[in-house]
């Protein structure tokens, strides 16, 4: 009977875990990254790829944004190119595609959401700075932590005060 009551709570903290875990935006062979995965109009949108091998200069361009260069970044055999999405981009999905000597070639989709990132610049208190940034999906991982630890914690309460309940009647 126990069981029975433990599988449904289990099932639904293992779904919210794996609803947290954000997807990994890449090409098939995983060379291709775009950071953020989910971006606002106005936001600076970082590509890096592995794909070029030991080349050193690539170029890459954004149905959304236009053209930009993919220049050597901190590690050895990763290009890292950057551009800014025009503050009336549309939400749904952009592509971008890369392009490396001699003949190399990846395509990469990601989300515009539509929506600032970061607070609503108020005027007052801590949240007016908060994602200036522009990145925010640090906080987005810390709140989700968050929520999922509360809902574990929720779950072993009210398992330890069904089992306490049970055993002094």
């Amino acid at each position: 009977m126990r069981l029975a009551r433990t599988g449904p709570q289990l099932a639904l903290v293992l779904g919210a875990l794996v609803l947290s875990a954000s997807p990994a935006v890449a090409a098939p062979d995983g060379d291709v990254r775009v950071n953020p995965e989910k971006a606002a109009p106005g936001t600076t949108v970082t590509v890096s790829t592995t794909a070029c091998g030991k080349e050193t200069y690539g170029k890459g361009e954004s149905e959304a944004a236009g053209k930009f260069h993919l220049l050597p970044g901190d590690r050895e055999g990763v290009l890292v190119g950057k551009f800014t999405l025009p503050s009336d981009a549309v939400s749904g999905t952009d592509t971008v595609t890369l392009k490396c000597p001699p003949r190399i070639k990846q395509t990469v989709t990601y989300q515009i959401s539509g929506q600032p990132v970061g607070a609503v610049e108020a005027g007052f208190g801590w949240a007016a700075g908060a994602g200036a940034d522009g990145g925010g999906s640090g906080s987005q991982y810390a709140l989700g932590t968050l929520l999922l630890g509360g809902a574990a914690a929720g779950v072993l309460i009210r398992t330890r005060r069904r089992v306490t309940a049970r055993n002094t009647a």
